[in-house]
C-alpha cells in the first residue's frame, strides 16, 4: 500500500478472525517497526510476545480494574482517567460497573499479544520535575508501537493500542517476569481483522493547528 493510504486506514482493530499471524510475517512487521526513533537512539524497548491461553486470561483480568473506572467515568459524562480531576463515581460505583467485552476480547482472540516495555534508565524524561503527569519518556517507545501497527496494516493484519493493564503494572511485571527498571508502556493485540478498515474520520487540520501561538491563526494549508 502507498504510505498515506496506510496512515489513513490504520484503525484500532479489536475484532479478529481465527487466522494465525505467521512468525515470518510477524518478524517482518517487527523488523520494520524497529526503525522507529527513540531518545538518543538508545532503543530501550523490550517486547514480550504472548500467545499462551492462561497468560492471555491473566492479562485480560488485569485490564478489568482500569476498564471499570473508564466505563464508569464515561457513563458519568467525564473524560476517563484524565489527569486533572479525580473520578466522580465512587469506588463502590466503579467496582460495580460492568466491563465492556470489547476491552477484553482482543487480548483473548488476537493471534499474538505484544506487551511493550521500556527501560526507564534509557529514556530522557525531561518533564520529570514538572507538576504534572509525565509525557516525554513515551517518545522513546510509542513511535515503535505505531510503526508496528502501520507495518501490520501493510501486511494485511491489524491491532489496537491498549493501556488498561498498565494501571496494574506490578501484577503485569510479576506475570511476565519484567525487571523492576522497566515500565509497561502498552499491550497490543495483533491479528487478522474480521473487517478491513476504510478511511478514518479525524478533525480537520485547521481545528488543531495554529501559527506562532496556541491562540494564533488557524493553519488552513
Amino acid at each position: 500500500m502507498e504510505l498515506y493510504d496506510v496512515m489513513r486506514t490504520t484503525a484500532a482493530i479489536r475484532d479478529f478472525t481465527d487466522d494465525p499471524l505467521p512468525d515470518d510475517v510477524l518478524a517482518r512487521i517487527l523488523d520494520n517497526a524497529r526503525f522507529a526513533p527513540s531518545g538518543g537512539n538508545r532503543q530501550g524497548a523490550h517486547l514480550v510476545l504472548v500467545t499462551h491461553p492462561a497468560t492471555r486470561e491473566a492479562l485480560a483480568e488485569l485490564n478489568k480494574p482500569a476498564v471499570r473506572r473508564y466505563a464508569a467515568q464515561s457513563k458519568a459524562g467525564e473524560t476517563p482517567w484524565n489527569a486533572l480531576a479525580p473520578p466522580g463515581p465512587s469506588a463502590e460505583e466503579i467496582a460495580a460497573t460492568e466491563v465492556p467485552s470489547y476491552f477484553i476480547t482482543p487480548v483473548l482472540r488476537a493471534a499474538v499479544v505484544v506487551v511493550v516495555c521500556v527501560d526507564l534508565g534509557m529514556v530522557a524524561a525531561t518533564d520529570q520535575d514538572l507538576d504534572r503527569v509525565g509525557m516525554v519518556s513515551g517518545a522513546s517507545v510509542y513511535p515503535l508501537v505505531w510503526n508496528m501497527l502501520l507495518a501490520a496494516r501493510q501486511e494485511g493484519f491489524g491491532g489496537t493500542f491498549t493501556t488498561m493493564a498498565v494501571a496494574e503494572e506490578p501484577a503485569v511485571k510479576e506475570l511476565l517476569g519484567i525487571p523492576e527498571q522497566y515500565a509497561v508502556a502498552a499491550v497490543v493485540p495483533l491479528g487478522k481483522p474480521a473487517r478491513q478498515p476504510s478511511k478514518l474520520r479525524r478533525q480537520p487540520v485547521a481545528e488543531f493547528v495554529t501559527r506562532e501561538r496556541f491562540d494564533g491563526e488557524p493553519f488552513a494549508g
